[in-house]
């Protein structure tokens, strides 16, 4: 017999990776479809207007980076 500890709800799925806070956005997209491959990862940089309607099938990834040496060319 289960106890209710061996089953998962979607109650108790993961809605916060504050571990993620420092990796790529690589490292993050990866790990959070890996924790829910239901959701739908959108990267959005820090600063962009963003419709206040809720998704709960979205996760937004907030970056605020520059990815390389900006340079003329």
């Amino acid at each position: 017999m289960s106890s209710p500890a061996d089953s998962k709800s979607c109650d108790t799925s993961k809605m916060e990776w504050p571990e993620l806070v420092g990796c790529t956005i690589k490292e993050a997209k990866e790990r959070i479809k890996a924790d829910r491959p239901d959701l739908n990862v959108v990267v959005t940089p820090v600063g962009t207007g963003v419709d206040k309607m809720i998704n709960p099938d979205r996760v937004r990834l907030w970056v605020d980076i520059v990815a390389e040496v900006p340079k003329i060319g």
